[in-house]
């Protein structure tokens, strides 16, 4: 995700003189810019740029809690629908090993399952997915900054490499495409410090063992999925229905069908706390709200799929950030605020 933040304080200097620069000349650099090089982000300046428009993509990374970080493509590509599926088939392979016994194959049992290779084949495969967007972009004459931006004034960025460089960019036009991220329950004691989302568990080098998934979006729930098909004592949590927003007699089939593969489940529950033992596990405590008691259990992993949040970009969208619409300006924080949010009460347990 293409980072946005407000500037710390007044700009002066190079962003005076690139305000000055534009104003003398009446043109900008770009005629788009795009925030974000994720899926929506790649198409729109790809599509722009085929109309001979002149282009730049602006996207950086800011890493997970846990430290992980990833490559150019978005969520899609780096901790979404590519790394997951790939898991997901190596899950189903197991299971045809299973099966191919019955159909006269010689296969020693039980099958045995090696994350860290499973994990390399797929970051490689994700990395070379990373070259390729860029090579896209150069093809169609994009220019790719690697950079963390903020509004400076509506037709300038200020952007900030890794290393601390600052630069300056101007657009007629700017789109914001920075998607979201997966949210911690900052309220549960320990689950920032011990817990991990679905940005870190595709590029975990070691298999996390034992897990508990706290969540029953389909995030939670696919992860969980696989995580069972490829030999994993996985555990998922939820506080009330599984698959919200979506048809009630299809999700039951659905964690029905998981639970006769293995998956378990724990209903009605809500964690409270997180603490990690001597042991290195993890002992989570939470309140069984059908039983009114309080249970614990000691996992080597436990995933948070609670939810995305959008508030940190809309409450880094400054002032000068604003949309044209019938020639009116409006808001950007304030029209993307419904929207968001309304898809994250989607997403949510």
């Amino acid at each position: 995700m293409a980072a946005l933040w407000r500037r710390p304080e007044r700009l002066l200097g190079a962003a005076g003189l690139c305000r000055t620069a534009r104003a003398l000349s009446g043109k900008s650099e770009y005629d788009l810019l795009v925030i974000g090089g994720g899926s929506g982000g790649l198409a729109c300046a790809e599509e722009a740029a085929q109309f001979g428009r002149k282009v730049a993509v602006l996207d950086y990374v800011e890493p997970s809690p846990q430290g992980t970080k990833w490559g150019l493509g978005g969520t899609c590509v780096n901790v979404g629908c590519i790394p997951k599926k790939l898991m997901h088939q190596a899950a189903l392979l197991g299971s045809a090993l299973k099966d191919a016994q019955h159909y006269g194959w010689n296969i020693s049992q039980p099958v045995q399952h090696t994350w860290s290779v499973m994990a390399q084949a797929v970051q490689n495969y994700v990395k070379s997915l990373n070259w390729g967007h860029r090579v896209q972009l150069q093809d169609k004459k994009v220019k790719y900054f690697n950079i963390k931006g903020s509004f400076s004034d509506p037709h300038t960025i200020r952007g900030l490499t890794k290393a601390g460089k600052e630069t300056f960019i101007t657009a007629e036009k700017i789109v914001i495409a920075t998607g979201g991220r997966p949210k911690y329950p900052m309220h549960i004691a320990g689950a920032l410090e011990y817990g991990i989302t679905s940005d870190d568990l595709f590029w975990l080098k070691e298999s996390p063992g034992k897990t508990l998934v706290v969540g029953a979006s389909y995030v939670s729930l696919e992860c969980a999925g696989f995580l069972t098909g490829i030999g994993l004592d996985t555990t998922v949590m939820m506080r009330s229905i599984p698959l919200r927003g979506f048809d009630q007699q299809m999700s039951s089939l659905v964690t029905e069908h998981m639970e006769s593969y293995g998956t378990k489940f724990l209903k009605k529950c809500i964690p409270t706390k997180v603490e990690k033992l001597e042991s290195n596990k993890l002992q989570v405590t939470w309140q069984n709200t059908d039983l009114g008691t309080e249970e614990t259990d000691s996992f080597d992993t436990v995933m948070w799929a609670v939810g995305c949040s959008f508030a940190a970009v809309i409450s880094q969208l400054s002032a000068p950030a604003l949309l044209q619409i019938d020639h009116k300006p409006i808001g950007v924080g304030g029209l993307l605020s419904s929207m968001l949010i309304k898809f994250c009460e989607y997403l949510e347990f």
